[in-house]
C-alpha cells in the first residue's frame, strides 16, 4: 500500500485533470502525451492526429485511501468508453480512451473492472489497455488548466457540467 500510479486517457486531459482533483486520496495528476511514437512531443503535434499518442493524465494517488477500482469507476463515468477515437466535440486518436499500467499487477485488477462493467453499455468498450511506454507531461500551460480558465467557454460548457455530475455520482462535495 502507498504511492501509486496510472495514466488516463479519456478525452481532452483538461477534464480528466479536474476530475481526479477532486478525489481525496490523490497526490497529483499532472496532464501530458503516451502512446505514440513521436518523442517529446508538443500539444500542436498531439492536436495534428500525427504522433501517434493521446491526450492523457498521470493520476498518482494513495491506494490506501482510493482504490485503483475507484480510479476505474470514475475513468468510466467521466467519459464514453465505448467511442472510438471521439469523447464529445473532440475528435482524433489523441482523444482515445486508454488506461496504460505501470505495475503488472494493475492489469488483472483493470482486466476485471471491464469485464464486470461490459454488461453495462449496449456497445463494444473501445478503451485500450496497454503499457505504458513512456510518458511526456504537457506544457506548463496545461498543467491545472480549469483552476486558472474556469471562464473560458470550453470550461464552462464541459468542463464545469461533468465536474458537477460527477460530484453528485460520487457524493463529493
Amino acid at each position: 500500500m502507498g504511492e501509486k500510479s496510472i495514466v488516463l486517457g479519456a478525452g481532452c486531459f483538461w477534464c480528466t485533470e479536474a476530475v481526479y482533483k477532486m478525489f481525496p486520496g490523490i497526490i497529483k495528476v499532472v496532464p501530458g502525451y503516451a502512446g505514440g511514437h513521436t518523442e517529446n512531443p508538443t500539444y500542436k503535434e498531439v492536436c495534428s492526429g500525427t504522433t501517434g499518442h493521446a491526450e492523457v493524465a498521470m493520476v498518482t494517488y494513495d491506494d490506501s485511501i482510493i482504490s485503483l477500482d475507484r480510479l476505474l469507476d470514475v475513468f468510466f463515468a467521466m467519459h464514453d468508453p465505448t467511442s472510438v477515437n471521439k469523447q464529445g466535440a473532440d475528435e482524433g486518436e489523441q482523444y482515445r480512451s486508454t488506461i496504460m499500467y505501470m505495475d503488472d499487477a494493475d492489469l488483472e485488477i483493470i482486466n476485471r473492472h471491464i469485464e464486470r462493467i461490459r454488461k453495462d453499455y449496449m456497445k463494444p468498450i473501445a478503451t485500450k489497455v496497454e503499457k505504458l511506454k513512456r510518458f511526456y507531461e504537457a506544457e506548463d500551460y496545461h498543467k491545472d488548466y480549469y483552476e486558472h480558465n474556469r471562464l473560458q467557454p470550453y470550461c464552462m460548457l464541459v468542463i464545469s457540467p461533468k465536474l458537477h455530475k460527477l460530484r453528485k455520482e460520487f457524493g463529493l462535495k
